[in-house]
C-alpha cells in the first residue's frame, strides 16, 4: 500500500464540509437509503479476506503463483456477486509489465571526506533500477544536497539551480518545505504535504536534471513510516510498466538512505545535517555540492509479463453509459525480508485484503437491491505497491470511457478497530463529492474528523490519485479514529501498533479475533454514496480552484455524451 493505512496516518486538508446541512434531492442528490438488511454480508468480508491473505496466495505479488490464484478467485467471487465482465465481456484487463530483480549488490562507498565510508545495502541504503540493463554501476559520482529536490516554477521554487547535476547523485530531503507547520497556510500548502513531497517525484525531477542517481533521506516522522517499510518495499522483485518510445529520462538508480547514516555522511563533509535541512527551507535555497562521492554496482535479472485488473459491472438502466467507480487493490509484496521466526510471507490482510473484500461485498449489496439507473463498477487493480501501476494503466487505457464515469470510491486497508464514531477523509474539501459524504455520514449518524497528519501525503499514495489526476472525481475514505471503545486513544494505539508491527510486513495476516463491525458501517457508508451516485442525474466536478477542475471541465467539453 502506498496510501493511507488508518486515519491516524492518513493525509487531509481540513474538511470544510462537514458542518454543512445535509443535501437534499434539489441539490442533485438521490436519497442516501442504506442497503437491504442482511445484503452486506461480513461472512464476505471475512471469507474474502481469509482467503486473499493465506499463504496459499504467496503474498499476491503481480506476474507470481499467487496472482494467477488472486485472479481466478476473484473472477469466481464477482461472477457469483451477480457481476457481468466488464471489459467487453472479459474479466479481466491485461496490464504488460516487466519485473526488474536486484542482486549482488556491492557496498555504496563514499569517497572524499574525513574518512571513507562502506554503507551496507539493505542496513543502510537501499536502491534500485527502473533501467532493463543487466549490470548497473555508479563510479564515483558526485554527492550533491539538492534540499527537497523540487523544481516549481509557479512557486518560485527551484532547488536544482545554478548546478548541472549529469553524471552526479542527488541526496534529497523526504517530505516538502512546509513540513513541520501548524497550518495549512504556506508555499507548499502548510503541513498538508503537496505532490512535490512524494517520492516519486524526487526521483522523476532528478532524472529530468540528468542525476546519475538520486538518494533519499529517510526519516520516520516526515516519511510517516519507518525503515523497515522501506527495506521490505524496495528490496526484492520491482514490477514497472513498460516503457515505450520517447518515454522520459531514467536516473541509474533511486535509493533510500538512513537518516543517521546521512548524518555521518554529511559530518564527513564538514556539513551539519540540521543547518542543511533548515537551508533547504527557505526560499532561494542553491544546492550544495559535498566534496564526495559515491560508489557502487549491482546486476539485474528481467522478467517481462502481463499482470490483470480484475473488473465486474452492474449495468444501469436508464443511463447505462455512466459509471460509478468502485477500486481496491489486489496485489502486495509476495515473499519478503523474513521476521526472526523464519516467516517471510508478506500476506496483506488489512493492505489490502480487506479492500478487494469490500468489492465483492459491496458488489453482493448492489445486485441484492436491484440495478441503478447508472452503471456500478467494480475494479480491482493491480501493483499498487509498485506505484500505482494497474490504476495508472486502467486510467490510461479506460473500459469506461473517463468522460462519462462520475465519480467513485477508492477502498485501501479498512481499519480493525470496533465501531467508531467518525471517518476520516483524504483530500476533503477538493470535489463536489464531499455533499455525497455528508449526506451518508448525516442518514448513518457519524461525523467526518479533520485528519491529524495532513503532512504525510497520503492523497497521492492510492489507486484514486491515478483517475483524480485524469479529471476523475474520486473520494477516499478511511475508518474513523473516534473509537466507540476508548476514543481517539485507542485509535491512535491501533494505528500506531499496526504501522509499527505489521505494516508491509509478513505479521499483516488475518485475525479470527477481528471486531469487524466498524468496517460493516464503513462499508454501509460507501453503499450509500455509490447507491446516491448511480441514482441520480447528477455530474458532480472538483471545486473550483482545484487542481483537478480545469483537467475535468475540458474532458467534459470535449465529450459528446457523459459529463
Amino acid at each position: 500500500m502506498i496510501t493511507a493505512l488508518f486515519p491516524a496516518l492518513a493525509a487531509a486538508l481540513l474538511l470544510t464540509g462537514c458542518a454543512t446541512t445535509t443535501p437534499t434531492e434539489a441539490d442533485g442528490i438521490a436519497a442516501a437509503a442504506p442497503p437491504p438488511p442482511g445484503a452486506l454480508k461480513v461472512e464476505t468480508m471475512k471469507e474474502v479476506t481469509r482467503t486473499l491473505s493465506s499463504d496459499a496466495f504467496e503474498g499476491r505479488m503481480p506476474g507470481s503463483a499467487g496472482e494467477e490464484k488472486t485472479v481466478a478467485y476473484l473472477i469466481e467471487k464477482f461472477r457469483a456477486a451477480g457481476l457481468e465482465p466488464g471489459n467487453k465481456g472479459r474479466w479481466v484487463q491485461d496490464v504488460p509489465l516487466i519485473e526488474i530483480t536486484g542482486r549482488n549488490f556491492a557496498p555504496l562507498t563514499v569517497k572524499g571526506g574525513t574518512q571513507p565510508m562502506a554503507l551496507e545495502y539493505g542496513k543502510d541504503w537501499v536502491g534500485v533500477t527502473y533501467r532493463e540493463e543487466d549490470r548497473i554501476a555508479i563510479a564515483d559520482s558526485e554527492l550533491v544536497f539538492v534540499g527537497y529536490g523540487i523544481v516549481a516554477p509557479e512557486r518560485n521554487w527551484n532547488d536544482y539551480a545554478g548546478v548541472d547535476m549529469r553524471g552526479k547523485t542527488a541526496v534529497i530531503l523526504v517530505n516538502d518545505p512546509d513540513y513541520g507547520a501548524d497550518t495549512l497556510d504556506g508555499p507548499f500548502n502548510g503541513k498538508a504535504m503537496t505532490y512535490y513531497g512524494r517520492w516519486t517525484y524526487k526521483y522523476e525531477e532528478a532524472a529530468r536534471q540528468g542525476a546519475a542517481a538520486a538518494l533519499i533521506i529517510h526519516d520516520t516522522a516526515p516519511a510517516s513510516y519507518g525503515w523497515n517499510v522501506v527495506e521490505s518495499s524496495w528490496s526484492g522483485p520491482q514490477a514497472y510498466a513498460q516503457r515505450g518510445p520517447n518515454a522520459p529520462p531514467l536516473t541509474l538508480m533511486n535509493g533510500w538512505v538512513q537518516k543517521p547514516v546521512a548524518e555521518q555522511l554529511l559530518a564527513a563533509a564538514g556539513r551539519s545535517f540540521p543547518a542543511l535541512a533548515a537551508a533547504a527551507r527557505q526560499p532561494g535555497f542553491r544546492p550544495v555540492p559535498l566534496g564526495l562521492s559515491v560508489s557502487t554496482q549491482f546486476e539485474n535479472v528481467f522478467r517481462s509479463f502481463t499482470s490483470r485488473n480484475v473488473i465486474g459491472v452492474l449495468p444501469g438502466t436508464t443511463a447505462p453509459d455512466e459509471y460509478v467507480m468502485h477500486t481496491a487493490h489486489w496485489d502486495h509484496l509476495g515473499r519478503c525480508t523474513p521476521t526472526p521466526d523464519g516467516d517471510d510471507i508478506c500476506n496483506g490482510a488489512v493492505d489490502n485484503a480487506t479492500g478487494t473484500a469490500a468489492l465483492v461485498a459491496l458488489a453482493e449489496a448492489h445486485k441484492a437491491t436491484g440495478p441503478a439507473r447508472r452503471g456500478l463498477v467494480f475494479l480491482a487493480v493491480t501493483a499498487e505497491e509498485s506505484g500505482l501501476l494497474g490504476a495508472d494503466y486502467y486510467a490510461a487505457n479506460p473500459v469506461f470511457p473517463l468522460e462519462q464515469t462520475v465519480g467513485g470510491i477508492n477502498m485501501d486497508a479498512f481499519v480493525i478497530a470496533g465501531p467508531a464514531r467518525d471517518v476520516t477523509v483524504v483530500g476533503p474539501g477538493k470535489s463536489e463529492l464531499d455533499r455525497y459524504l455528508d449526506a451518508a455520514l448525516a442518514a448513518d449518524g457519524r461525523v467526518a474528523t479533520p485528519n491529524p497528519k495532513p503532512e504525510a501525503g497520503y492523497y497521492y499514495r492510492s489507486d484514486h490519485f491515478a483517475f483524480a489526476k485524469r479529471g476523475v472525481p474520486m473520494l477516499y475514505v478511511d475508518g474513523g479514529e473516534d473509537l466507540v471503545d476508548g476514543g481517539r486513544a485507542a485509535g491512535e494505539a491501533v494505528a500506531s501498533e499496526y504501522t509499527q508491527n505489521r505494516y508491509h510486513g509478513p505479521k499483516d495476516e488475518y485475525d479470527p479475533a477481528w471486531d469487524w463491525t466498524g468496517v460493516m458501517a464503513d462499508l454501509a457508508l460507501y453503499y450509500r454514496i455509490g447507491r446516491s451516485l448511480a441514482a441520480t442525474s447528477d455530474w458532480p466536478n472538483w471545486v473550483p480552484g482545484d487542481e483537478f477542475r480545469a483537467i475535468r471541465d475540458r474532458s467534459c467539453a470535449a465529450a459528446t455524451t457523459g459529463c
